[in-house]
This record gives structure tokens, C-alpha cells and sequence, in this order.
């Protein structure tokens, strides 16, 4: 192979992304402009198809494991090294957006197909990885494909897990023909990047192009349980209760109190409540609701939770309501590895884009695999910070500098063929 261009000027085809973006998008496209495509569904299978089908079309061998992960080759010349990988996930929320997850597969491909127009040959070899059930929304655990592949969770619990109709995992893997025959995590990654729309404002409201994300804070996430007791609303003076509800919005207050005593990375919230009976006549006896802790220091992550626990305890004594906390979920914060940022953002000053440090506050498959290889990843800005959401946009110059910026990250650590 030869380079027709020389590679300081090597730079994607945007309109040949952002079409590739919106031709993915129709599949589960829904009314407001956004797409519906839960991971393992009909639609699932059919988003997967079409880019199993331009990878091929690209040249790549395509391998699919036992949990459905997609691998997408392109060999290198020193085709016994472990590959750099680039990836993320086509599965979506129920009412998704066009970008979230999408962009990061589809711009990996876009680099494999500019190294394609250029017959430009990488020393180690290359891969793009779809993962399987990235969001989480209709199996959990979230981030399944890479946490199997990464050995963070069991292969055969996440088989096992099941949808609210009782659908399994493995069944519905099989019934849209990614129940690949490779066993998770055998396969060696020499560096795994991931670009990403950031799904927050701190971008746009800076005016930068392109965030090199250094972190990804750590998240714990609790069910808590305040058991007081019913009785008649009338009848009941203030007293003699124990209202399981003013004890619940007063740890609520708290969560939150704690999160703005850990700035700036200091996140609490509490996004899920259960009030039982729910009968306006009835003093509540007994709440049910989530918390959600995060920081990027692992110190100050520790002491948020510390702070929690001393104030249930204060506030158990104070009223003598019971309240039972128990942590469901923990991810320690991941801070990524200094070659794979430093790439980033070397790649970025090369390519003269705007730029600045990134933390991310949501999880992304890149979380594991930075268990388990160098990564990094790349951030572009979405429209007012929305993701989640069938309004999620991102302008096609951002799409465009995004998949430049990984080109040239990969390019870096695989090395090119002379």
C-alpha cells in the first residue's frame, strides 16, 4: 500500500459520516426525530446488519462473540499485534437520539474507510467494536458487552438476564443472530478509543470543538428504605407521627447538600421515588427512592458517601424511623491513560481545533476497557448539553473534527506502514 496524501493533511469525508449517521438513524426512527432501537430487538438486529454490512463492504472480517459484541478488522502489517480498537454501541434509549453511541462506531468505520481512499497501511492492526447493551434500558446490567468482555461481569449472569416480559438475553441474541460463537474477552487490544458526543453543555457553553476527556467520575448508586408508620392524616397530631415522607425529602435534601459541598465534580441526585400507600388521606408510611453519588476524586467520592451514611444515622437516632441504605452499584472513577490523552489531544493541536480538558459525568463502554488496555476518548458538543432525548443534535462540523481527531489518535499509536 501507498499514501496518496500526505498524512498531516489526512482528513475524513464528514458528508460520507453524517450520512452513514442518518441512514443508521432511520432504523427505529421515531416521530420526533429520534430513534427506538433497544439492544437485542428486532430493530437492534437490523441497526447491526447495516453496519455489519459496510464494514464488510470496507473490507473488514467480522467476528461476533457470545454476549454479541461485534469486532470489525482491518489487519495491519504486523498483523500478530494486538489491534487498536475503536467503538461504542448502536443500541438506544427508548426515545434516543441520533449521535449517542452511534457516532463512535460509525466514526471508527469512517476512519477505516479514509485509510481505505488513501491505501494507507497501519503497522498494527485495526478494529472497530460495537458493544452489546450499552444503555442499559432493557436489560441490566448497563454497559453488559464490554463489562463481560472486560470480566466485570459473568458471561452466564448477563446471559441470564431478562427484560420486563421475561425475555432472556441469550434468547433474544439468538433470535437476531448475534449469538457469536467467540468467547468474551480472549481477544488481546493493544489501545481502545472512543469518540462521543458529550451529552452535557460544559463544551458549548466554552465554545470549544473538541474536549480531551481525562476522566469519568465514579458513580455509587443506592436504594434507600424509610419505614415510618400509616395513620389517618386528620387524626394523627404532628407529634405523634412518623411520616416516612418528610424523613425520605430530608435525605433527599442532603444527597444533593453533599454533592455542592464536593465541587466541582460533586454530582447527587434523586431520580426515582416510591411513596406507599399514596393516598392523601394517609401519612406516608414508607419510602422508597434511589441515590446517585458521584465525584472524580476517589477521596472525595469515599467522603460523599461517608457524609450519607453519618446523616441517616443522625437522623435514624432523631426520629426513630427506620431507614435501611444499601449500595446497588460502584464504579470507582477511571482517570484514562496519559498516552491515550495525550494522543487526543495531540491529534487535536495538529488539526488546530479548539479544545479544552473533559470530565465525563455519564459511564461509556470505555470505562471497562480502560480495566484492560491504554484508552481515551474524544468529545464533541451536542446542542444545549441534551442527550437521552429525540431532540439530541450535533452540527456535522463537530461530527466531521470528532472523527478527525480519532483518525489521527489512531494513526499515532498504531503506526503507519512505510
Amino acid at each position: 500500500m501507498h499514501s496518496s496524501i500526505a498524512l498531516d493533511g489526512l482528513r475524513v469525508k464528514g458528508e460520507r459520516l453524517w450520512g452513514s449517521l442518518m441512514d443508521l438513524a432511520k432504523v427505529g426512527a421515531t416521530a420526533k426525530g429520534g430513534v427506538c432501537r433497544l439492544a437485542l430487538t428486532e430493530l437492534d438486529g437490523r441497526g447491526r446488519d447495516l453496519v455489519v454490512s459496510w464494514a464488510r463492504a470496507a473490507g473488514l472480517s467480522v467476528t461476533v462473540d457470545q454476549i454479541g459484541n461485534v469486532f470489525m478488522r482491518r489487519p495491519g502489517r504486523a498483523n500478530d499485534r494486538p489491534p487498536v480498537m475503536m467503538g461504542s454501541h448502536v443500541d438506544t434509549q427508548p426515545t434516543g437520539g441520533k449521535f449517542d453511541g452511534n457516532y463512535g462506531v460509525l466514526a471508527g468505520l469512517e476512519v477505516i474507510r479514509t485509510l481505505n481512499d488513501h491505501r494507507i497501511e497501519t503497522e498494527a492492526p485495526l478494529e472497530v467494536v460495537a458493544w452489546t447493551n450499552e444503555e442499559g434500558s432493557r436489560f441490566v446490567p448497563v454497559m453488559m458487552g464490554s463489562g463481560v468482555f472486560c470480566d466485570v461481569f459473568p458471561l452466564e449472569l448477563a446471559l441470564a438476564a431478562k427484560d420486563l416480559q421475561g425475555k432472556s438475553v441469550g434468547d433474544e441474541l439468538r433470535n437476531i443472530g448475534y449469538a457469536g460463537p467467540e468467547r468474551p474477552g480472549r481477544r488481546p487490544v493493544g489501545a481502545y478509543f472512543e469518540a462521543h458526543i458529550e451529552q452535557g453543555p460544559v463544551l458549548e457553553d466554552h465554545a470549544k470543538v473538541i474536549g480531551v476527556v481525562e476522566a469519568v467520575l465514579g458513580l455509587r448508586w443506592y436504594d434507600c428504605v424509610v419505614t415510618g408508620l400509616e395513620s389517618h392524616a386528620g387524626a394523627t397530631p404532628m407529634e405523634r407521627r412518623k411520616d416516612a415522607l418528610q424523613v425520605a425529602t430530608k435525605i433527599m435534601q442532603e444527597v444533593v447538600a453533599i454533592a455542592e459541598r464536593y465541587p466541582p465534580h460533586g454530582r447527587g441526585t434523586v431520580g426515582f421515588v416510591q411513596v406507599h400507600p399514596n393516598s392523601r388521606n394517609v401519612i406516608p408510611g414508607q419510602v422508597t427512592f434511589s441515590i446517585d453519588l458521584r465525584n472524580v476524586n476517589r477521596e472525595l467520592h469515599d467522603a460523599m458517601d461517608a457524609d450519607l451514611r453519618a446523616f441517616i444515622r443522625r437522623m435514624q437516632a432523631r426520629t426513630g424511623v427506620a431507614i435501611d441504605l444499601r449500595e446497588v452499584s460502584y464504579n470507582e472513577p477511571v482517570h484514562f491513560h496519559e498516552s491515550c490523552v495525550s494522543a487526543v489531544r495531540r491529534a487535536t493541536e495538529r488539526l488546530g481545533y479548539s479544545h479544552m480538558p473533559a470530565t465525563s459525568g455519564p459511564g461509556h463502554d470505555a470505562v471497562f476497557m480502560a480495566r484492560v488496555t491504554p484508552t481515551g476518548m474524544v468529545f464533541i458538543p451536542c446542542k444545549d448539553g441534551i442527550s437521552h432525548n429525540e431532540i439530541e443534535h450535533a452540527e456535522p462540523e463537530h461530527v466531521t473534527a470528532g472523527a478527525n481527531v480519532l483518525l489521527h489518535a489512531v494513526l499515532e499509536r498504531a503506526g503507519v506502514a512505510a
